[in-house]
């Protein structure tokens, strides 16, 4: 019969480090065409998605300029990039209004029975985002998911973005994790790569069947269409 000591070690190996990326991944970013609409029905899905695209790719490049401006800045800029090229008029307080919004963005539908499993089973889970810390509190506070996580580890804290492979130092230096013990789970494909690139475990939520991993030979650990099967997966 397995001592204490034993039934410890294998309960520790069982035991993983979960970090989820939170917009796209936990949150859904595409709920705040609602309240584009309101100024713009006919263009608000198109600057919605404009606004998405520059405000990654803004992120991007200030990390290979290494001209850090956090992620509030890189989405006011591309917000105001978005609004040029889909010649949609806001003036500051609409733009304000939009860009509050996004402390009141909607977890996706399967996420708080999905997260209440995984901590259940002994799983250290950790919000991992280009967010400041003070953002994604609110975020998840405000979609009633904060108290699921151990901790928030943000890019703020070195002034770089994912997928910088010192962003992902950062996460197991703050965590104190080993990396054959931690998991990226991320609904971004380029935050996924990166995370693989490094040495983590990755679990791809590809919650569009139609969105294509980038062909560099690097592949998620797992693929799923929902968060809901990550659970089965870490088993593995």
């Amino acid at each position: 019969m397995p001592n204490l000591a034993e039934i410890s070690l294998t309960k520790l190996k069982k035991m993983k480090t979960l970090a989820f990326d939170v917009y796209g991944t936990l949150i859904n970013p595409q709920s705040i065409v609602l309240e584009v609409e309101k100024f713009d029905a006919q263009k608000a899905v198109c600057l919605v998605d404009i606004w998405r695209s520059k405000q990654l790719e803004y992120t991007f490049r200030r990390g290979l300029m290494k001209q850090y401006a956090n992620f509030g800045q890189c989405t006011r800029e591309a917000l105001d990039f978005a609004c040029l090229q889909t010649e949609v008029k806001l003036n500051d307080t609409q733009k304000k209004q939009l860009i509050d919004a996004y402390q009141y963005l909607p977890a996706f539908g399967e996420v708080k029975e999905s997260l209440t499993e995984l901590k259940e089973d002994g799983h250290r889970l950790f919000a991992f985002s280009n967010g400041t810390k003070n953002a994604v509190e609110t975020v998840l506070k405000n979609a009633g998911i904060l108290g699921f996580f151990e901790g928030i580890v943000s890019v703020d804290g070195i002034k770089t973005f994912k997928p910088n492979p010192a962003v992902y130092q950062h996460l197991i230096d703050t965590t104190k994790t080993e990396r054959s013990q931690t998991w990226l789970i991320s609904g971004n494909s380029f935050d996924v790569i990166g995370a693989v690139n490094f040495g983590l475990k990755a679990a791809w939520i590809k919650r569009n069947p139609s969105i294509l991993l980038d062909p560099w030979g690097i592949e998620p650990t797992e693929t799923i269409s929902s968060l809901g099967e990550l659970k089965s997966c870490i088993k593995k």
